[in-house]
C-alpha cells in the first residue's frame, strides 16, 4: 500500500485532540509511581538510591500503556487519514445513460438482418446488461417522442421493453428529435446529473438542424448518434416480417440516410458512429459518455478521498484483545446480575429487549427493511413516510395508505398511487399521481405511472362495457348452512369477476406503449376553441 505523504491528511483532524490524553496518561502515570521522585525532599538524595528497594517487575506492559496505545490508535482511525482520491468506478454506477431509439418505418428494412431495429434491439440488449445496476432511461420517437421508461437501475424491465418496441407503436411519421430532447432534461433535471443520450436511428429530418443546436447551446447533455443499416437501399417489412408492398404490389424500398445523420451530428455536436453489432459499438458508447461525465463534473464537483482509518481497526482489535488480562478492574458482580436477568427472558424478548437498548424503532425498521424484511420494518417504523413504504413493500396496501394519508411529499402521493393501483382503484390513483406531479412536475415515474392508470382504467371500463356482467362458467353451492352463507356467495362471485377481468386483460408491453403512446399523443395535441360566427 504506497502512501503519498505530501497528500497525507485528515478528513476529521478534531479527533486528533485524543492523541495527547494517549501520550499524557502513560507519562503521568509513570510519574505518579514514581517512589524516588515521591521521597526527594524527605531523605537525602545520596541516600534514597540505597534504602529504596524496588521489586523485580515481571511485566513492563502495564494496562495504563494499551489504554494510551487505544486512545492513540482510536484517535487516528476516527481522524480518517486519506492519502488517495475517491475515484468513482466506470461511469456505469454514476451518470445516466438515455437511450433514443428510432421507430419510423425505415428501421424496418432488411440491409441489417433481420432488420434495422431488430439489430438495434440486439445491441441495446448487450448494452443494459453490461451496464446492470446503473441508471438508464428509454425514450422511443418517430414523428413524436415518447418516454417509455424513466431512469431506472433494473436492467431485466429494461430489456423487456427494449424487445416490445416496434415500427407499429407510434403511427405519427416523422423523426422528432427535438422531443426527445425535451424528454431528457426532464429526466437528467430529475436525476440532477449531467448524462448522455444515445440516438440509435438511420436518419434525421433536416428542418430541425437549427433548433437543435439552440436547444443544446448551454446543455450538459451530450449527444451521440449511432447510424442503424447500411447505404445499401433495403426491404422495409411490417411488423410480422412481410415485406412492406405499396398501392402497385411492390415491395417498398427504404435507404440509409447517410446525408441527413451527418447533419443531425453536426447540428448536436455529437460524435457520429455505425452500428457493427459487436462489443466495439458498446465500448464506443460507454467511452465517450464517461469522458463527457468527468469533463462534466470534474470541475464543480466537490473531491472525496477515501478513508484509510479502517486500516487500524486490526491493531485496535488486537490491543482490545490484550486488554482483557490480569489488571484491568470489572465489575463483575454487575455483569452477572445483568446476564442473569436477560436469561429469565423469553428468546423473543431477549431479542427485542436488546434491540430496544442500543436501537431506535426506526434504526430497526431500517435494518429489517434492508433485509428485505418488509412486514416487520413496518411494524417496528415510526416515521410514517417508511412505515407506509414498507407496507407497500409488504403487499399490506391499506396499511401503507393509513400510514402515508398525513402526509403531503411528492413521494407519499406516488407510494399512495401505486397502492390504489394494486387495489383497482384507478380514479384514486390518478388523482394521487396528479397531486405529486403538482407538488414535483419533474417526477418521471409519477408521470409514467399515470398513464399507466389511465390506461388500466379505460381498459377495465372497455371490459365492463362488453361484458357488464360477467358470471363464472361454473357455480358451485356450498350446501352446509352457514349463517350469512348469501353474502359470502356474492363476495367470491365478485371475486371471481375480477379474476375474470384480470385474465382478459392484455397487458403485454407492446400493446401497453401502443396505448400509451396514443394517450399521450392526444393529450399533446391543442384543443381548438369553437370560433363564433361574425367573429373576426
Amino acid at each position: 500500500m504506497d502512501i503519498d505523504l505530501a497528500a497525507l491528511h485528515f478528513l476529521r483532524p478534531w479527533w486528533l485532540l485524543t492523541l495527547l490524553p494517549g501520550v499524557l496518561l502513560p507519562l503521568l502515570w509513570v510519574r505518579r509511581h514514581d517512589v524516588k521522585r515521591q521521597l526527594t525532599g524527605i531523605i537525602a538524595p545520596h541516600l534514597v538510591e540505597h534504602l529504596v528497594i524496588r521489586p523485580r517487575e515481571s511485566q513492563r506492559l502495564r494496562p495504563v500503556h494499551l489504554l494510551g496505545a487505544l486512545l492513540v490508535t482510536g484517535g487516528l482511525a476516527a481522524a480518517g487519514p486519506t492519502w488517495t482520491q475517491d475515484i468513482p468506478d466506470f461511469l456505469d454506477n454514476r451518470a445516466p445513460l438515455l437511450l433514443a431509439v428510432d421507430l419510423s418505418p425505415s428501421m424496418d428494412a432488411d440491409d441489417m438482418p433481420p432488420s434495422r431495429l431488430a439489430a438495434a434491439r440486439h445491441t441495446l440488449h448487450d448494452l443494459v446488461q453490461r451496464r446492470a445496476g446503473a441508471r438508464t432511461a428509454l425514450i422511443a420517437y418517430a414523428g413524436s417522442a415518447h418516454l417509455v421508461l424513466p431512469a431506472t437501475d433494473d436492467p431485466a424491465l429494461l430489456d423487456t421493453f427494449i424487445q416490445a418496441l416496434s415500427t407499429d407503436l407510434i403511427a405519427q411519421p416523422g423523426k422528432d428529435v427535438l422531443g426527445v430532447l425535451a424528454i431528457a432534461d426532464k429526466i437528467l433535471e430529475a436525476e440532477n446529473s449531467p448524462g448522455t443520450l444515445l440516438l440509435l436511428t438511420d436518419g434525421a429530418d433536416a428542418s430541425q438542424s437549427d433548433a437543435l443546436g439552440k436547444r443544446l447551446a448551454g446543455s450538459d447533455l451530450q449527444v451521440l448518434v449511432l447510424a442503424v443499416g447500411s447505404q445499401d437501399t433495403g426491404v422495409l417489412r411490417d411488423a410480422k416480417g412481410m415485406p412492406r408492398l405499396d398501392a402497385e404490389g411492390r415491395t417498398v424500398q427504404g435507404s440509409f440516410d447517410a446525408k441527413g445523420l451527418k447533419g443531425l451530428a453536426e447540428a448536436t455536436d455529437a460524435p457520429l458512429g455505425s452500428l457493427t453489432l459487436d462489443n466495439d459499438d458498446l465500448d464506443w458508447v460507454e467511452l465517450h459518455a464517461q469522458q463527457h461525465f468527468q469533463a462534466a463534473k470534474g470541475d464543480g464537483e466537490t473531491v472525496h478521498w477515501k478513508d484509510a482509518g479502517y486500516w487500524l481497526c486490526w491493531p485496535l482489535a488486537l490491543l482490545a484483545v490484550l486488554c482483557v488480562r490480569r489488571g484491568w478492574r470489572v465489575n463483575w458482580l454487575a455483569m452477572l446480575l445483568f446476564a442473569s436477568s436477560l436469561a429469565g427472558l423469553p428468546e423473543s424478548a431477549r431479542a427485542g429487549a436488546l434491540a430496544d437498548l442500543f436501537f431506535t424503532p426506526d434504526q430497526q425498521g431500517r435494518w429489517a427493511f434492508e433485509q428485505g424484511h418488509y412486514p416487520q420494518a413496518a411494524e417496528r417504523f415510526k416515521d410514517p413516510y417508511w412505515k407506509g413504504v414498507a407496507a407497500y413493500q409488504a403487499s399490506d396496501y391499506k396499511v401503507a395508505l393509513t400510514a402515508l394519508a398525513p402526509l403531503n411529499t411528492a413521494s407519499a402521493w406516488f407510494y399512495q398511487g401505486n397502492s390504489y393501483v394494486r387495489l383497482f382503484k384507478f380514479p384514486q390513483a390518478i388523482a394521487a399521481y396528479r397531486q405529486a406531479l403538482a407538488l414535483q412536475p419533474a417526477f418521471p415515474e409519477a408521470s409514467a405511472n399515470l398513464v399507466l392508470a389511465q390506461a388500466l382504467q379505460k381498459d377495465y371500463e372497455d371490459q365492463q362495457q362488453v361484458n357488464p356482467e360477467v358470471k363464472p362458467d361454473k357455480v358451485v353451492e356450498d350446501q352446509t348452512p352457514v349463517e350469512g352463507g348469501k353474502a359470502q356467495q356474492q363476495k367470491t362471485a365478485m371475486a371471481a369477476s375480477d379474476q375474470l377481468w384480470l385474465d382478459n386483460l392484455n397487458t403485454s408491453p407492446g400493446q401497453f406503449l401502443k396505448r400509451k403512446f396514443q394517450l399521450q399523443q392526444a393529450a399533446s395535441k391543442p384543443v381548438e376553441e369553437p370560433v363564433e360566427e361574425g367573429a373576426p
